[in-house]
């Protein structure tokens, strides 16, 4: 049985966790050094023997040196160096705060956590740096591009009570989209599909099989071409809204993905897509009060669709 790591030994840096990686169950290297120099080939091994010689990389039973012998599956920690991103020019808002929770209204293009590319420019170092809070962790995520509500946890004892709040789905969730007016759409609907992401690809696709996708899609208002959508999702499969809308033939405003893939420098922030997490609402799990939180953001494309139209062409 594959067991769980134990907590790492360094702090948060600027709210960014510290990296972790386990050796292998065997091998040929005769130190941890050798095994370093093989595994993270994006470091020069002049690099790694820095981060050695300062004590930088840790183990179970701390700072390990060029000469530590190779120890099979045991668990290694250190800080990555710190790289450019570029920065995302929008605010993160806070909606919401108690003693456990923290919930913002979060921007387009800003990243729940660290990933790829992502580290600091992400939702959850920025308030993990600015309000002091090293355990902070999401109970739920949004995509990068998708704009809205977003809770955290304060702490790690809570941490599981709200995040199973989203496993078991039992969060009430709902989401604002707009995009093309198609009056041939009988609407409201119910979508469904089966929805398939592979890792490493950008795209998720609709394939044959049971459905694991549910949405509701209902038409609020339209004018000028455009209509507003309320969106609710009865499972949450990555990029469904999307995929689901673009399936109709009422792909999302501002979307590189869906019913194409366009290329967008990480730089331009002109186009954000135009979908909104509006809603979250469920019993609370620790204090059995009822919480409904709904975001302050409006989408542009419907707010102000002169500079919209002016600004963009294209969906």
């Amino acid at each position: 049985m594959r067991r769980k790591p134990p907590p790492s030994p360094l702090p948060p840096r600027d709210g960014v966790n510290a990296a972790r990686i386990r050796t292998p169950p065997d091998g040929p290297w005769d130190t941890i050094r050798d095994y370093l120099v093989r595994k993270l080939t994006k470091l020069p091994a002049e690099t790694i023997d820095g981060m050695l010689a300062e004590g930088a990389i840790v183990g179970v039973d701390g700072p390990i040196d060029a000469g530590t012998p190779f120890t099979p599956s045991t668990f290694l920690w250190f800080h990555r160096d710190r790289h450019d991103e570029v920065p995302v020019p929008f605010e993160l808002t806070v909606r919401y705060e108690d003693e456990v929770l923290l919930v913002v209204d979060k921007p387009h293009f800003l990243a729940t956590t660290p990933r790829g590319g992502h580290v600091r420019e992400t939702a959850l170092v920025r308030l993990r740096h600015t309000r002091d809070l090293p355990e902070l962790s999401p109970a739920h995520r949004l995509d990068r591009l998708t704009a809205g509500v977003l809770m955290f946890v304060k702490t790690a004892a809570h941490r599981s009570a709200y995040q199973n709040l989203f496993r078991d789905r039992l969060v009430h969730k709902e989401y604002e989209a707009i995009a093309p007016f198609a009056p041939e759409l009988d609407l409201p609907r119910t979508v469904e599909s089966r929805i398939v992401k592979k890792r490493g690809v950008l795209t998720a696709r609709e394939l044959p099989g049971p459905v694991n996708a549910s949405t509701q899609v209902e038409l609020l208002e339209h004018r000028d071409g455009l209509g507003r959508y309320r969106l609710v999702p009865e499972t949450g499969r990555t990029h469904q809204l999307r995929v689901h809308l673009s399936s109709l033939g009422i792909p999302i405003l501002g979307d590189p993905l869906y019913p194409v893939v366009r290329e967008v420098p990480p730089s331009d922030f002109s186009r954000p897509l135009q979908l909104l997490a509006k809603v979250l609402a469920f019993t609370d799990p620790v204090t059995g009060r009822e919480h409904r939180f709904e975001s302050a953001l409006r989408l542009g494309a419907w707010d102000s669709p002169a500079e919209w139209s002016s600004v963009h062409s294209g969906p």
